[in-house]
Order: C-alpha cells, then sequence, then structure tokens
C-alpha cells in the first residue's frame, strides 16, 4: 500500500468530506456533514495514501449513559475496493479506538452483519473481541 497516514476531521473540514463522496454509502450533504463535524463527541478519520487521497474512514460517536458511562459506537467503517486487504481498515479501528481510550470512554462497541467478512476481518485484526448474539429493531421516520 505504501505510506498510509490518518487524519481526523473537524469543523471546516467539509469539503474534504463532500470532495469524498465515492467512499460513502450516498452523498454526504452539506449539512448533516456539518453537524456531524461540529460535535465534539463525533469522529471522523480518513485514511489518505500516499498520493494524498482519501482510501477509507471510520466515524464513531460518543455515547453516555447515567449508570455505564461513555463508550465509543463505532458507527461505520469504509475502505476504498482497491485498498482492501491491506491494513486499512485496521490502522482506522486502531485510531478511534486510540481516540475513545483517550476521551475516557471504557469501552467501543460496533454492529456489522455475520456475513460481512470483510468488517469481521478488520475488526478482529484491530482487537475486537468474539461476536455476541444480537438482535437489531430499528424504526423509520422518514421515506
Amino acid at each position: 500500500m505504501g505510506e498510509l497516514r490518518i487524519a481526523r476531521l473537524g469543523p471546516r473540514d467539509e469539503e474534504t468530506v463532500i470532495a469524498a463522496a465515492e467512499l460513502f454509502d450516498a452523498s454526504p450533504t452539506d449539512a448533516w456533514t456539518e453537524r456531524f463535524l461540529a460535535s465534539e463527541r463525533h469522529h471522523l478519520l480518513f485514511a489518505v495514501g500516499g498520493d494524498d487521497e482519501p482510501v477509507g474512514f471510520v466515524t464513531g460517536v460518543e455515547l453516555t449513559h447515567p449508570d455505564k458511562g461513555t463508550e465509543m459506537f463505532l458507527y461505520e467503517l469504509a475502505v476504498h475496493e482497491e485498498h482492501r486487504n491491506r491494513g486499512v481498515g485496521r490502522a482506522l479501528v486502531r485510531a478511534l479506538a486510540d481516540i475513545a481510550r483517550d476521551r475516557g470512554c471504557y469501552g467501543m462497541w460496533v454492529l456489522t452483519d455475520d456475513e460481512n467478512a470483510a468488517a469481521l476481518a478488520a475488526y478482529r485484526a484491530a482487537g475486537a473481541g468474539e461476536p455476541e448474539p444480537s438482535v437489531m429493531l430499528t424504526w423509520t421516520f422518514r421515506e
């Protein structure tokens, strides 16, 4: 893969996110990107290749509960198809885990499909424990 650096984005980096739209499931909007980056409890890290182009990202959100404290929810991990299986996902997840530790989180968690072999491999390589059985229920408030 060559040189890889992890860049932590923040307020005023909206254009960088918008320019990397191909990494996301759908094109990020200006308003949602600005809102995400404005919160100190939201984290967006880009993996940047030797050509200064983003090749992947991870997002995390700190969640605090009165009887549990604060934990990091790994919201999404994406690596450009041409850069998979080269340690990019592992590096992003480890960098987010480092932020979680630095910010006093007691742990970090993620949900993924049990058939998503690439995600499971990246999470395990970054130090995640074995999956636990779970059920996810969702509500949809807009179409």
